[in-house]
């Protein structure tokens, strides 16, 4: 097959018109050539960091949609699947991707559960590590969120990083507001990126120290306005991921859209395509082409520079994506899970107490940090009660691997004036976790996520809205679309309940996600990410 076009030669900086000759599945040359062709070929895109499962789509759909915005591979870190299956989850994530002409690329997942003040459905320790990297198919050792654990030099921890380099595969990061003493520390125990930076003096830091700083944008956590202005002078040392990309947001765009907003910035094209395919390519030693002879023929033709539209992608030299058309196909899968409680009763959502103030997580738009504020408790018949007034509305995290008492926090930043909201993605150990205005709608709406094992929902006064995620509750069995239409009517939902954040659903997953501080809740209590330890509803 022969392939005419403007050819991006990003290594030595140059555009030149030419024409590509792919031989199985590979390019077999490349010569400079006059012909009318407008249009760019250039590497295809790469995430560098992302869960698959956050776009509540198996592998396969995923690839579908991502070949549309010429992402052409990924660096996959399966943890969430692993928290609810262990090993077999990540088995599935490899067996389903092999399945379609795309490149994931798997990593260990090296902290399931995340930590030990949450319940998990499985547990890998360094012997499971090993057994992981022992497989071709997985590539690095996935972000080592125990950060506590790298500084104090747990065992396990150590075991773990110490078997990533025994088999030369590289250690992933991620430790958010991480300096000093400290984040030297984390670096010298082998931790190569960090995609949790959400300052641009934090990536500098962590730049200087010898890291590789991902600059992340994803559905919730977007950092990308903090960090991009990096890039021209450390463009050899960044990337781009998304981390957690919701169905709808992946339809809409992907990596192009992160380079096509570089480049609005009048960021040099060739360092944003350094970072956007081929900065991962050699971090990861990834078998990808880079548009030299002898690779494989990994490419995309794209219409221009500007806003990176894809007209064509090609993987191994098959056109997978043509003429705004996939060119992958469904296939077929078995559907896991782990899901384990029983409805619950109104009553185990009521707080009985007398105090006069509590701590409340306040969540932030775009970011996964909180803060913890303090604020006055509103009381009815001595149970504690949301405020819509003051926007401070009760929470609930709910063990769903067994039937256990709930645990209730408080939050900020929700907005909601009727209803709640629920979801079984709730990283990392993706139990049920649900926002309400009152106990009743807390409940009906947790009790809808439990009717279906897993999925999302939407509860108002006049309608119940539900997302069935039956695979490990995580993850459907449908298509692309079909999911990314069904995600933004919840989405639209929750809206009109009177949410004011850009992602409501991704936001209130990670609000279990104790390894980011300040204040978070899991199914066992309110969470001090700073100290590491559990904290009080109640002021002492």
């Amino acid at each position: 097959m022969k392939l005419q076009g403007q050819i991006v030669d990003i290594e030595n900086k140059r555009i030149y018109k030419g024409e590509i000759t792919f031989e199985k599945g590979r390019i077999s040359s490349i010569v400079e050539k006059d012909h009318n062709v407008s249009h760019y070929i250039l590497p295809g895109f790469i995430d560098a960091h992302i869960h698959i499962e956050s776009s509540m789509l198996v592998p396969s759909e995923f690839a579908r949609i991502a070949v549309q915005h010429g992402t052409v591979a990924t660096v996959s870190d399966p943890h969430e699947i692993a928290n609810v299956l262990g090993v077999q989850g990540v088995e599935f994530m490899i067996e389903n991707g092999k399945q379609v002409p795309f490149k994931f690329n798997f990593g260990a997942p090296s902290c399931v559960p995340a930590t030990n003040f949450e319940s998990a459905g499985a547990v890998i320790d360094s012997d499971g590590i090993k057994t992981l990297l022992e497989n071709p198919d997985i590539k690095y050792l996935a972000e080592m969120m125990n950060y506590p654990g790298v500084l104090f030099e747990d065992d396990e921890v150590m075991k773990k990083i110490a078997w990533a380099k025994s088999f030369n595969k590289p250690i992933d990061g991620h430790a958010p507001g991480l300096k000093g003493a400290d984040v030297t520390k984390y670096i010298a125990a082998g931790i190569s990126t960090d995609h949790e930076c959400f300052t641009k003096e934090e990536a500098l830091e962590k730049l200087k120290k010898g890291m590789k700083i991902l600059v992340r944008e994803g559905s919730a956590a977007k950092n990308f306005e903090a960090l991009i202005d990096l890039l021209p002078a450390h463009y050899q040392n960044m990337m781009f991921c998304s981390d957690d990309k919701h169905p709808d947001d992946l339809i809409e765009g992907h990596i192009n859209t992160l380079c096509s907003r570089a480049i609005a910035k009048s960021i040099d094209v060739f360092k944003v395509l350094q970072a956007a395919c081929v900065n991962p390519v050699k971090h990861y030693n990834l078998d990808v082409g880079l548009l030299k002879v002898g690779d494989s023929a990994d490419c995309i033709v794209v219409e221009d520079l500007i806003h990176f539209k894809t007209l064509q992608t090609f993987i191994d030299g098959q056109l997978v994506f043509n003429d705004n058309t996939t060119l992958i196909s469904p296939v077929s899968f078995e559907v896991l899970n782990n899901f384990n409680c029983d409805r619950k009763d109104v009553s185990a959502f009521k707080v009985e107490s007398s105090t006069k103030q509590i701590r409340v997580i306040e969540a932030l738009e775009g970011q996964l940090v909180t803060n913890e504020i303090i604020d006055e408790a509103i009381l009815e018949n001595g149970n504690l009660m949301s405020n819509t007034d003051r926007d401070i509305l009760k929470m609930a995290v709910v063990n769903r691997y067994k039937n256990e008492k709930p645990a209730i926090a408080f939050i900020k930043n929700f907005g909601l004036i009727e209803g709640a909201i629920a979801s079984s993605v709730g990283h990392d150990s993706h139990n049920i976790i649900a926002v309400g205005t009152t106990d009743e709608a807390l409940c009906k709406a947790i009790n809808s996520i439990i009717a279906h094992k897993g999925g999302i929902s939407a509860i108002s006064k006049q309608q119940e809205k539900v997302m069935p995620l039956p695979l490990a509750g995580i993850m459907s069995d449908k298509s692309g679309e079909s999911i990314g239409k069904k995600y933004q009517e919840l989405d639209a939902m929750a809206k009109q309940l009177g949410s004011t954040l850009a992602a409501p659903y991704m936001t209130l997953s990670f609000m279990a996600l104790l390894v980011i501080p300040a204040l978070k809740i899991s199914d066992k209590g309110l969470f001090d990410g700073t100290k590491f330890e559990f904290t009080s509803l109640y002021l002492e």
